[in-house]
């Protein structure tokens, strides 16, 4: 059974005015005191947020126990030194972000100027384990028309510097400002995967390899492929969702490969507007249906998705948790609907942030 992993950023606020806070080094002091060696917490670009990783699993109850397990550690971390942690993929109350001050940072700060300063955005990355190369690129190729869905379930971005942006997932319209970022042709082979990095990496437009930001890509770190378009999730329940509907959608793509089928390919143009209806509507309005490119109801697009690696979620165990997973997301709404009825029952983009950091360990 393939293992999966999550990657998610916290945001680090005070917690009673709701603010986000430079903290992130204090943070990550304590951490190593506390729990040296464990390597779970890790600087991010700004001093205002945090993100851990947890190990690999193959049990999607477990996964979902560190996940939460990591989000309460990060709060008691944060908490000793006067602040807290909230899963939210933007800050609703306005924010200078502080830049890092490591060599990497202040680089990026250079080449990327405003984009760089204004990127105080947080994701959740998902890890899910491949035999080889070939297979991870075989599954990058067969898997891009699904990624939409997966941000507009886990949209929770709509708020930013203050206003409501218009967009269930406005962190994901942020991280398309960096030049690597965004949709892929289709890489066929290995080799052409591996070149196509080199030759970006080459122009001197991002500074290694470290910086493809492609929505789903190997990982230079792991024996895995990495899908990056998801809002941190305001639930740990959601992202152990997003999670098992990822490990769904490689299988799924694995199998395909094997099976002789080639990979259906829309575009990268319109990759882009799936990708961008997503972000509008999140599970409010339409989507782009993977298969057809046109706007149908977010909610037939998930269940087209629950449909499409039905048998992959079946055997690993995963079928009823994810179709029990959707449908209370649709009912209940993502982190962007409860945010927005959060405003509208406060009135207090305050107030939202401070029910947000109750949600978070919720």
């Amino acid at each position: 059974m393939r293992t999966v992993g999550v990657e998610e950023e916290l945001l680090l606020v005070d917690p009673e005015t709701g603010e986000p806070r430079a903290m992130s080094a204090a943070v990550l002091a304590r951490a190593e005191r506390e729990d040296a060696g464990q390597d779970v917490f890790e600087k991010e670009l700004h001093e205002q947020m945090v993100e851990f990783a947890t190990h690999p699993q193959s049990s999607m109850e477990s996964l979902l126990a560190e996940i939460a397990r990591c989000r309460k550690e990060a709060a008691g971390h944060a908490e000793e030194i006067g602040c807290t942690v909230a899963a939210l993929a933007t800050s609703p109350l306005p924010v200078s972000p502080a830049v890092g001050m490591n060599e990497r940072y202040r680089w990026m700060e250079q080449q990327y100027g405003i984009a760089t300063r204004e990127q105080l955005v947080l994701g959740c990355h998902v890890h899910v384990s491949v035999e080889s190369d070939e297979e991870g690129v075989a599954v990058l190729d067969r898997l891009r028309p699904w990624l939409a869905v997966l941000t507009a379930l886990s949209a929770n971005s709509p708020f930013w510097q203050g206003k409501d942006s218009g967009y269930s997932s406005y962190r994901s319209r942020v991280w398309q400002r960096w030049p690597s970022a965004g949709p892929t042709e289709l890489f066929e082979s290995p080799e052409r995967y591996h070149r196509r990095v080199a030759e970006m990496v080459a122009t001197g437009t991002i500074l290694d390899e470290g910086m493809i930001y492609f929505d789903a890509r190997l990982s230079e770190r792991y024996p895995t492929v990495e899908i990056r378009v998801s809002d941190v999730a305001l639930h740990a329940e959601t992202a152990g969702l997003v999670a098992t509907l990822t490990r769904g959608l490689v299988e799924t793509a694995a199998r395909e490969w094997r099976e002789g089928r080639e990979p259906v390919d829309p575009g990268v143009s319109l990759l882009r507007l799936s990708a961008w209806q997503a972000a509008r509507s999140g599970l409010t309005g339409e989507l782009l249906h993977p298969r057809t490119m046109r706007r149908m109801p977010a909610e037939a697009v998930v269940r087209a998705l629950l449909d499409h690696i039905a048998d992959a979620l079946s055997d690993h165990g995963d079928l009823d948790r994810a179709r029990e997973g959707c449908e209370r997301l649709l009912r209940d709404g993502n982190g962007a609907m409860i945010q927005r009825a959060l405003l509208e029952r406060t009135e207090s983009l305050r107030d939202v942030v401070t029910e947000c950091v109750r949600h978070t360990q919720a």
